[in-house]
């Protein structure tokens, strides 16, 4: 069995790739700060009511099939990062609208949710191998 056959894991997965995209999309815009007319982006925000609306299978989470032939769907659910112009809430003369100190904030809490995402991963990893472990040992 493959642990990503497992919901929670590949959606774990699915989170932190989400989180690290996130961070590089944030690092650009600090490495832009002083570009003139530079707009600063962010990530289409995940939630679980657009997931499981999505009507494409590159937009929702995909559904699981019990029997071979009883729901037809393309592929498994592999949601696609896509950048959205996000302005801060200052723009500079020059048209630059990046603003360091809220990028930070962006940058701290994706690391936050990334690590939150990194223990919940190891704790599932955990509970599994336990339950795996043959009793008295």
């Amino acid at each position: 069995m493959n642990v990503d056959d497992v919901g929670l894991f590949s959606a774990l997965k699915a989170r932190m790739g989400w989180l690290s995209q996130r961070q590089k999309v944030v690092a650009e815009n600090v490495a832009n700060a002083s570009t003139p007319g530079f707009k600063p982006k962010d990530l289409k925000t995940q939630d679980f009511a657009s997931m499981m609306q999505g009507n494409a299978p590159s937009e929702g989470i995909g559904l699981s099939v019990t029997r071979a032939g009883h729901i037809s769907t393309e592929s498994p659910g592999q949601t696609k990062v896509r950048a959205v112009k996000s302005p801060d809430s200052e723009t500079t003369l020059d048209g630059n609208s990046v603003v360091l100190e809220e990028q930070m904030i962006k940058m701290a809490d994706s690391r936050m949710q990334f690590e939150a995402a990194i223990g919940f991963y190891q704790k599932s990893m955990d509970m599994l191998r336990t339950a795996s472990k043959l009793p008295g040992r």
